[in-house]
């Protein structure tokens, strides 16, 4: 099977890596919708993400590689066959197997029970039982779930969609089954604009969204030509020759991982999040919430010890683009209106808190 082609890799869309090694770092973040033109990378930068994160433990022989440190949030099976334990919420060692981060595509034009399971024929034919056959949703746990053209997607399955966000769980009632299991996984679109709108509803449970263009200068052209032609050739060595890169961005992960739920957040910064939303009239708290933890995550592989004023720059377009009302009167593109935004709200010069000291101070 052919590797994916390496993360470091890819040219330019710093916003769009940017979004992704976010969501990497704190799942809570919410998903990540990536719009722009066709062959802009969207699609290659997804499944780079399989090879770029570090490996999970994962409770051995659950279809839905339950954590075996979070028994609360593991599926019925796992709660009641009663694991040995060192100590509370620790599997014992044989348990436990380490397995990559799922990322899971899912097909236009998918079926219900592809996606969130189904009666196991073969056995209900050939033994007369009934058992579950897990679905894309089961796959996905504690993963990615990735939708190409996700604008385009069927509305049942929409609507499936926004269920199982919320609630972190997918249940099964069908053919005499009753099947509960965790589902909480990250979603990633991708799309073309103009192709169809997406619905209000699914659009809202994305955290960040980013815009792609294709590049319109002729060095940064070249060197995507170059890359990508070198990769179809000699894929094994193309890959051989970025990994180191790659690593690097794993190791980024994992400190900032470990680092992210102990950054300070300011009063200061809170209120100047606060007010960003404020001017651009966003509907809720929501977008507060994912300007912080987005802002969090990007200090965390920064290696800042603190959220500053930079890092709601960075991210405040990502975060905020899609949940911008609709204004008549101004017909300016989202991007503009939160550069405006961000001239208005966030203070500049010496006086802004744009600094903290970092880990390689």
């Amino acid at each position: 099977m052919k590797q994916p082609f390496p993360f470091s890799a890819i040219v330019g869309q710093d916003e769009m890596k940017r979004a992704i090694l976010i969501t990497a770092v704190d799942p809570s973040v919410g998903g990540v919708l990536i719009l722009g033109d066709r062959g802009t990378g969207k699609s290659t930068a997804v499944r780079a993400l399989a090879a770029l994160l570090p490996p999970i433990r994962a409770t051995r022989g659950c279809p839905y590689h339950c954590d075996p440190a979070r028994p609360s949030m593991s599926c019925a099976a796992c709660r009641e066959a009663g694991w040995s334990r060192n100590s509370p919420g620790e599997a014992h060692a044989c348990d436990v197997d380490l397995i990559p981060v799922p990322v899971v595509d899912m097909p236009l034009g998918a079926t219900e029970d592809r996606v969130v399971g189904a009666l196991d024929l073969e056995k209900a034919l050939s033994l007369g039982q009934k058992s579950f056959e897990p679905g894309l949703l089961a796959r996905a746990n504690r993963g990615f779930l990735y939708i190409d053209e996700v604008n385009l997607l069927e509305d049942h399955l929409v609507d499936l969609l926004i269920d199982v966000a919320a609630s972190g769980e997918n249940v099964v009632e069908r053919e005499g089954l009753s099947v509960r299991h965790p589902a909480r996984f990250v979603l990633v679109g991708s799309g073309n604009p103009e192709e169809g709108e997406l619905r209000p509803q699914l659009l809202d449970r994305f955290g960040l969204s980013v815009d792609v263009r294709t590049p319109t200068d002729i060095p940064t052209r070249v060197e995507v030509i170059k890359r990508r032609d070198a990769y179809e050739r000699q894929p094994e060595a193309f890959c051989t020759q970025w990994r180191p890169e790659d690593l690097k961005i794993r190791k980024r992960i994992e400190s900032a991982r470990k680092r992210v739920n102990e950054l300070t957040v300011s009063d200061e910064v809170l209120e100047l999040a606060a007010t960003l939303c404020l001017h651009l009239g966003t509907d809720g708290l929501r977008g507060e919430l994912t300007l912080l933890r987005a802002a969090r995550a990007w200090a965390a592989l920064e290696e800042r010890l603190a959220v500053t004023v930079d890092d709601l720059r960075a991210v405040a377009p990502s975060a905020l683009r899609h949940r911008l009302r609709r204004n008549p009167l101004d017909d300016t593109g989202a991007g503009v209106r939160i550069e405006r935004a961000l001239a208005e709200a966030l203070p500049t010069g010496p006086a802004a808190p744009a600094s903290s000291p970092s880990l390689a101070a």
